[in-house]
């Protein structure tokens, strides 16, 4: 999948009801930083580790109840160690209990129109019902690094280190990477691996490469080499068949005519360069744009910044993207004094 338009490049089973493991914590995850988008809490502020929290199997980062540990050191134990307690911890801070936090999974992944997830755990393990597709982690991984993109600034550790502080004292713990494809890919940027007896071996997989950014997952693989291969090779795929394209110059002209103004003409910018990805064959001659308008005819009065309308940019029948246009300058309504100064400079020039 192209992360930024979410076109799919290539599929394969990829409706496929399938248990994820851990790439089930892309979600946890999303909603992690939904929360402190939304000011629930921040990165400082203490999570207190629950006894069900601290009984989680499987990969773990060994925290024991009653435990804290900041927000951010949390989060760096889910995407780093993978560490199941403390993504039930996680849930648990922020709504309240894992049940309720499941419950706002599945509304999440309603959202983004998943229609083959079912959520039973916050970290992914085994549990009847728990259940996915490579289409909809496709979804949600791009979901969190497009909202998100300070996400990678966790996914890109390779080794850390947290303070465990318990009633015995305090003692260093290693965190380790459980992504090894971030050394075996140029580009890897992420996102999240998986493995249960069950689910096999799994991974939601991200890499970026000349200003084209790819998602590419693989379910139910036999063994972490054939995983890493076959996201390597969904990756070659899609950067063979992607490119950067980058239009600096969006508007041919820079002014518009302006009804009722004390001027003609009003300035006109754009707020930004545009920047897309070219897909299949695409090529940048092919590539149309076009100036639309909120309304049909500018009228005063206008401040400078107002919003007036957009540049469409559009390959064929796909809409690319788009950039605003906003007014340049101000322009005052036309006044009577200036009404007459226009009449006479009219009749002069005459």
């Amino acid at each position: 999948m192209e992360a930024e338009s979410g076109t799919v490049i290539y599929e394969k089973n990829a409706d496929a009801k399938m248990k994820p493991a851990s790439v089930t914590k892309v979600m946890t995850l999303l909603l992690v930083f939904q929360a402190i988008e939304n000011k629930q809490y921040t990165l400082e502020d203490i999570v207190t580790v629950s006894e069900h929290a601290a009984s989680m199997g499987g990969s773990q980062c060994f925290f024991e109840a009653n435990e804290q540990q900041t927000v951010e050191d949390m989060i760096k134990c889910i995407i780093i160690a993978s560490g199941n307690d403390a993504a039930v911890a996680m849930a648990e801070f922020t709504s309240g209990s894992e049940e309720a936090f499941v419950a706002d999974m599945n509304n999440k992944a309603r959202e983004l129109g998943m229609e083959n997830t079912t959520f039973k755990n916050a970290c992914g393990l085994d549990a009847d019902g728990h259940e996915t597709t490579a289409r909809d982690i496709a979804i949600m991984s791009r979901k969190l690094i497009t909202r998100y993109p300070d996400i990678f600034n966790y996914t890109s550790i390779w080794t850390d280190t947290i303070i465990h502080k318990t009633r015995r004292g305090e003692k260093e713990f290693g965190l380790v990477n459980t992504n090894k494809f971030l050394r075996q890919y140029q580009g890897a940027t992420g996102l999240k691996t998986g493995y249960t007896s069950t689910a096999h071996y799994c991974i939601s997989a991200t890499a970026n490469r000349n200003g084209v950014k790819l998602i590419a997952v693989v379910m139910g693989a036999d063994t972490k080499e054939n995983r890493n291969t076959d996201a390597a090779k969904l990756l070659d795929y899609g950067f063979a068949r992607c490119y950067a394209y980058t239009d600096k110059k969006i508007l041919q002209k820079n002014d518009i005519k302006v009804l009722n103004g004390d001027r003609e003409y009003v300035k006109i910018t754009s707020v930004s360069d545009f920047n897309a990805v070219l897909l299949n064959g695409e090529k940048a001659e092919d590539v149309k744009k076009e100036l639309v308008l909120y309304d049909d005819e500018l009228k005063a009065p206008l401040k400078k910044g107002d919003c007036i309308g957009y540049v469409k940019y559009t390959v064929g029948d796909r809409t690319i993207g788009m950039v605003a246009v906003n007014t340049g300058e101000a322009v005052g309504e036309k006044t009577y004094m200036y009404g007459m100064q226009t009449m006479f400079e009219h009749i002069i020039r005459k």
